[in-house]
């Protein structure tokens, strides 16, 4: 329950940082803040919404570093639709791009005002006024160039333009006349949510109104939670956060989704149903997925996974998709639905990967987002140059019945799985046929095995076959 004794008054602005890919935004926040944060953001590129808070002239500004890449979507309409207004960030080198025209419709769907920051203004082949042009283009007209939206340029190498920037996002905030309520109770929404080894589910939110406080119970629309420990934006324990702020909770006891209102107290939230919530469980696959590459996904958090997901599409069968590290439980499940792994920005210990090299269980890993899709695609189209056929050496021959034998081996080329129809080809010729009963990896059944595995075979036929045979599927 609110105080009854509450007290409007100004509060700092939500700034959200937009734009096209590698156009400069995370570092102009570096400049801003001071710190080396691009350097070890992986391969340059923002892949998870931060939220930081600065001064200037001694106020406070809250800034939401949006990802830029074309994966994260979603995550860059959460980190809009959460902020007071935005910073559209464009090259002067390269103008008005694909994510830019993105971050546009983003911007004028959620009626976020914005400020233009024209960056890269030291590179060769700067050329501010073709910005402004193309802009125009985009029915975006800059102050000086007949219209009202206040722009800047800027060198976050010299910091040219910076402090000038900054001064027309506080200019900004003063004339929206932004106002909270210190003793109300505390409202908000979630940036995102991963999963901490230690300390389970983290939540980073940004505080719009009220007081949020250590013990304080959180809900969302998916999820709740009692506020364990409680961090500021540098990761710090702190007892209480004002409107604006950036937090850090642990406490949750499910994912909310990013983006979602959260609120303390009793302000009604609808309730959840099986279709708010999200599931990282098994689905079984439909006829139409048959064929399709089977991929259970696993990522530092669930903004992440959502955006593997929208990118991936309808191209591949996700079995199921978590947040996490990936575990002995996670090669299960792919050897026995027949999946490969994708993790992005998770580890995997060496038992694990032991297990998955034992079991024939493909893991791709990387924590750069858009090398792990070339990873997938790569697979993916040999996987389909594999179902042309697949080819087998024979290392040894363990047994034979009048209509069975019994061999190992080693998968050449393709995928050799139980029901295909093979030949025996020996010194160039087929000297029989017959057909794959099964497929055992260390004496376990498997569904199938891919390149470079080495398996053992039975297969039904009454050809007798020979070390350095080679077992073709026939097509």
């Amino acid at each position: 329950m609110a105080d009854p004794q509450s007290k409007v008054q100004s509060k700092p602005p939500i700034v959200a940082v937009v734009g096209h890919v590698d156009h400069g935004k995370t570092a102009l926040l570096d400049y801003i803040r001071k710190t080396n944060i691009v350097d070890k953001e992986v391969g340059g590129i923002t892949q998870s919404i931060g939220a930081y808070e600065v001064k200037h002239e001694g106020k406070k500004i809250t800034f939401i570093d949006t990802p830029g890449h074309e994966a994260f979507t979603k995550m860059r309409a959460h980190g809009t639709s959460t902020a007071d207004m935005a910073i559209l960030v464009i090259a002067a080198d390269e103008s008005v791009k694909q994510q830019t025209r993105e971050s546009l419709e983003i911007l004028r769907a959620t009626k976020t005002p914005f400020v233009v920051a024209i960056t890269k203004i030291d590179k060769s082949g700067a050329d501010i006024e073709k910005v402004k042009k193309d802009l125009m283009g985009e029915e975006v007209f800059l102050e000086g160039a007949g219209g009202n939206v206040s722009w800047q340029a800027v060198s976050p190498k010299t910091g040219q333009g910076i402090k000038e920037l900054l001064d027309l996002i506080l200019l900004m905030g003063e004339v929206a006349g932004l106002t909270c309520d210190p003793k109300a109770d505390a409202r908000g929404f979630v940036i995102e949510s991963q999963k901490d080894s230690r300390r389970g589910i983290v939540v980073h939110l940004v505080l719009k109104d009220g007081t949020l406080r250590q013990g304080d119970v959180v809900r969302t629309l998916t999820a709740s939670g009692k506020v364990k420990i409680l961090e500021d934006f540098l990761g710090q324990p702190v007892e209480e956060l004002k409107p604006s702020a950036p937090a850090s909770v642990v406490g949750f006891e499910e994912f909310p989704e990013a983006g979602e209102e959260f609120v303390v107290g009793d302000g009604k939230l609808q309730v959840k149903t099986e279709k708010d919530k999200y599931h990282p469980t098994v689905q079984p696959p439909s006829e139409a997925q048959a064929e399709k590459l089977k991929i259970l996904l696993k990522a530092d958090t669930n903004g992440s996974l959502h955006a593997l997901q929208d990118l991936l599409g309808d191209e591949v069968e996700i079995i199921g998709a978590s947040a996490g590290d990936i575990t002995d439980n996670d090669v299960r499940l792919a050897r026995s639905t027949g999946s490969v792994i994708a993790g992005f920005m998770v580890e995997t210990k060496k038992a694990t990967r032991s297990l998955a090299e034992a079991q024939g269980v493909k893991v791709f890993n990387s924590s750069i987002i858009y090398e792990l899709l070339d990873l997938i695609k790569e697979f993916k189209h040999r996987k389909k140059e594999e179902f042309a056929g697949g080819e087998l050496k024979v290392l040894a021959v363990f047994g034979s019945t009048s209509s069975k034998r019994t061999i190992g081996g080693k998968v050449l080329r393709g995928i050799i799985k139980g029901g295909m129809a093979v030949g025996v080809e020996r010194e160039g010729e087929i000297v029989g046929k017959g057909r794959i009963k099964s497929v055992q990896i260390n004496k376990e059944d498997i569904r199938e095995a891919g390149l470079d595995s080495e398996c053992g075979l039975v297969i039904e036929t009454t050809t007798e076959i020979k070390e350095g045979d080679l077992i073709k599927t026939q097509t």
